[in-house]
This record gives C-alpha cells, sequence and structure tokens, in this order.
C-alpha cells in the first residue's frame, strides 16, 4: 500500500467532497500527544470504522504526523501537511517531512509493510501524533544538586549545592517510538490528562531532575556559572538532551525543546564561601591590599573612638598589634606595589649586528676586513678583473663571453700596477690607490 501526494495543502482542498472517505484530524490541544483518527463519509457511511477504502484520502496539517496501523502493524507514516490517496496495490513509502531521517531508521525497525493480494486487513486506524512542544511542565528541585563553580581569574575550582525551578517543554520527534513503546492502540486519544498520561508525565519530570546533574557538570566545563543558568537556556536544553537520550529519545521518541530557569540559588554557607575566596583573591595585588589594611585601620580606630571608656587601652592594642607579628604595613605595601608598576619592561633581544662594509669571507668561513684572514692567515682574494659587456657579463678578454661583442677600444680598465688593488669601477679610478698610495696613470691601465 501507499500514499500518494493528492494537494499540497492540508484542508484548502474541494477533494474532501469527492471521495467516499476523508480522514482528517483538527487542531490538537497541547495536552493530547495522540488521537485516532475518524473518517468522515459521503453517501454509505455505514462501513466499518476500522477499515480504510481503497482511494480514500487523508489529510495532513502542519504540527501533526499521522500513522496507518494495520492488525497493530505500522503500515504508513507521513509528517509531509498535505492530501494523500490511499493505494492498497502499490509499494509502500514514508514522508517523514520535519521529522528528519532518524524517523526511517524506526521505520525499519518496528514498520511491518506487506500486501495480501490487494485484500484489506480486519482492524486497520489512521492515529495523529501532536508533533508541536507540549507548554506548561514546571520543576523544581527539591534536593540541591551538585555545581561546580570554576573562576580561573583566581584559581578557584569547588563544588556547591544548586536549588532551581522553572518549566520545560517537550514534543514528539520519532511517532513510531512513543506509538511502539508508550501508546499502542488507544481506543480514541492520549492524553496528558488521563491516568496514563499523568503517569508519564511524572515519570518524565522524575527522569528530568535526575539529568540536571549530568547537565549541570557539563555546563560548568563551559565555565558557565550558576548565577547566568536562566540566560543559558539553549546550552542546557542541548545538555539534557545529552542526558535524557536514552530515556526519552531512544525509549519513547521524545526531545526536550527548551528549558527555562526562574531562579538558581546556592546555600549562604556556599556564597559566602565564593565571596570571601574572591575577596582573599583581590589582596594578591599589593596595591588593593594596602587599601584593604587602611580601611580595616580607619574602622578600627573609629571603633575605637566611639568605645568612651576603653579607647585608650583600645589605641593602644592597636600599636601593639601593629608592632607584633613581623606583617608589613600599608606603607611596604604601597611600595610594592609602586615597583610592580614601575619594573622596566624586559629588554627586547639586540639585533644582529649588520656587516661592517669591505668585508670578505675567507675559505674557513671567517668574514674579515683586513687584508688578511683573522682566523688562518690566508690572504684576501683578488678581485676579479676584466671590463663589462652592455649584456652584464664581465669579462677578462678581447670578446665577451656571453654575446661575442668585442671589448671597447675606448674603455680602458685600471688596476694598481704596484698592489694589484682593483677600483670598484674599473673604467674610473680614484687619482690614488686608497691601498698603497700609488698614482693611477697609464702604466696602470690595462
Amino acid at each position: 500500500m501507499r500514499l500518494i501526494a493528492a494537494a499540497l495543502q492540508a484542508g484548502s482542498s474541494t477533494l474532501k467532497d469527492q471521495w467516499l472517505e476523508y480522514f482528517y484530524c483538527e487542531s490538537l490541544p497541547s495536552d493530547v500527544l495522540m488521537v485516532k483518527g475518524h473518517k468522515r463519509t459521503k453517501g454509505n457511511n455505514k462501513g466499518d470504522d476500522n477499515i480504510i477504502t481503497n482511494g480514500s484520502i487523508v489529510a495532513v496539517a502542519d504540527g501533526q504526523c499521522m500513522m496507518i496501523v494495520e492488525q497493530g502493524r505500522i503500515m504508513e507514516i507521513c509528517a509531509e501537511p498535505g492530501e494523500y490517496k490511499y493505494d492498497i496495490g502499490s509499494e509502500p513509502s514514508v514522508f517523514s517531512g520535519s521529522l528528519g531521517k532518524g524517523i526511517l531508521e524506526s521505520f525499519k525497525t518496528f514498520g511491518r509493510r506487506f500486501a495480501k493480494g490487494g485484500d484489506t486487513g480486519k482492524d486497520q486506524r489512521v492515529y495523529y501524533f501532536n508533533t508541536k512542544p507540549t507548554m506548561g511542565h514546571l520543576f523544581g528541585t527539591q534536593n540541591p544538586v551538585p555545581f561546580r563553580v570554576v573562576d580561573n581569574n583566581i584559581g578557584l575550582d569547588i563544588d556547591v549545592s544548586v536549588r532551581c525551578n522553572g518549566q520545560y517543554m517537550y514534543q514528539i520527534t520519532d511517532p513510531i517510538l512513543f506509538y511502539t513503546n508508550v501508546a499502542g492502540n488507544v481506543h480514541e486519544e492520549f492524553s496528558l490528562n488521563s491516568d496514563i498520561g499523568k503517569d508519564l508525565d511524572q515519570q518524565m519530570r522524575s527522569e528530568f531532575l535526575n539529568a540536571l546533574q549530568p547537565a549541570f557538570a557539563q555546563i560548568s566545563e563551559l565555565g558557565i556559572r550558576y548565577s547566568a543558568l536562566p540566560g543559558r537556556t539553549k546550552d542546557l536544553t542541548d545538555a539534557l538532551n545529552v542526558a535524557l537520550k536514552e530515556d526519552w529519545l531512544a525509549t519513547r521518541g521524545i526531545t526536550l525543546n527548551k528549558v527555562t530557569i526562574n531562579s538558581a540559588t546556592i546555600s549562604k554557607e556556599d556564597e559566602q564561601m565564593i565571596k570571601e575566596a574572591q575577596r582573599a583573591a583581590i589582596n594578591r595585588n599589593p596595591n588593593m591590599a594596602a587599601a584593604t589594611l587602611v580601611t580595616a585601620q580607619a574602622q578600627a580606630m573609629q571603633d575605637a573612638a566611639k568605645n568612651t571608656g576603653g579607647a585608650v587601652n583600645a589605641f593602644m592594642g592597636m600599636g601593639m598589634a601593629q608592632g607584633m607579628g613581623g606583617g608589613v604595613n600599608a606603607s611596604q605595601l604601597f611600595a610594592m606595589g609602586q615597583q610592580q608598576q614601575a619594573a622596566p619592561a624586559p629588554a627586547a633581544a639586540p639585533a644582529p649586528a649588520a656587516p661592517a662594509a669591505n668585508t670578505w669571507t675567507c675559505s674557513c668561513g671567517t668574514a674579515n676586513t683586513g687584508k688578511f684572514c683573522m682566523n688562518c692567515g690566508s690572504a684576501q682574494p683578488a678581485p676579479a678583473e676584466g671590463w663589462t659587456c652592455s649584456c652584464g657579463t664581465v669579462n677578462q678578454g678581447k670578446f665577451c663571453q656571453n654575446c661575442g661583442a668585442k671589448k671597447p677600444a675606448d674603455a680602458p680598465l685600471y688596476k694598481c700596477d704596484k698592489c694589484g688593488w682593483v677600483p670598484e669601477d674599473p673604467k674610473n679610478p680614484p687619482k690614488f690607490c686608497p691601498e698603497c698610495g700609488d698614482v693611477f696613470d697609464e702604466n696602470d691601465a690595462q
């Protein structure tokens, strides 16, 4: 059997006036999770209510999922809004719609699809599931829930006890699991106001409260403080869905939709302990410690001044307390703070020195500036002699070894005939050799 799409919008077509049987479900209240669909017949309406005539129309509205059950076995499921023709002779299909691909695996596990030579079964039913979130589920922690408080700024890592209250919403995301493991072949509807519905809701509330502890542990790993829980509903919902996956989603096909925290408090002892740890961490700064000490001394002086009978003894006690114990005073703390603020920044590593001009590297690897290597004593190699061609090649013969151009006749090259020094521009030597002082003349021309 198969559902064949007959229209795009449920309830808006005139098909319901043209077919013998028409299945349609009105909007479901929030507390009704599942209801049995009833046929609307035209003409002969004496047929069995639990038999679906071949060619009938089944409509699905937004926020609903329709399921066809035969002999207690799931035959078809559809969560896409529209109108569908029921065809008993075709291959079955699944319209998962917004429920996603996960429901296909459930269908493979629990669905039984078969045909009986075109004949219908003895009992065929259409069920509609409410896939919209159900609201108004209140909760409150009767017993405190452990919560880890982490403050990396002061090195704090302790466990406290949190009490919180609020409300949560859940919705059916896998109707196959809900039908198979929870509702079954109900006669009319499955409502949270019924006895079985109240039992289910109470059981889910207990499981929700049990899941708070692992969810809070996951939240604390993110560095979220207990006081920030009311503003982190998305993180809390995701953490609870992980903790409730086995009990809710994998067993009943139900997913937590949203959690709202009205308030989250800890005991006065835990709160005082955190505040004292934060105050103590402030005094790691010498300036803050000095300010705290000055404030305490000023308050002590004011209290002593109010004690008219023993003011002198009180001030003497303050002086003795300051002189005993070997502790630092406020002025010393302020001095320590000023030293920390005035401490010079660590000097940057010196930049490597630039190589000196006119340096040459010996074959032993030592860089030198004189005529001889300071490491092995080798003489500085003579610079390459020659003339520069227009192509850029330095040559020593009469012709360029790169392009074959002839050495220009009007371009003599100079080299000191006394020490062999060659100027940087052999065509334009200085008047005197910088090495030996010899005059450059025609005797130095090459």
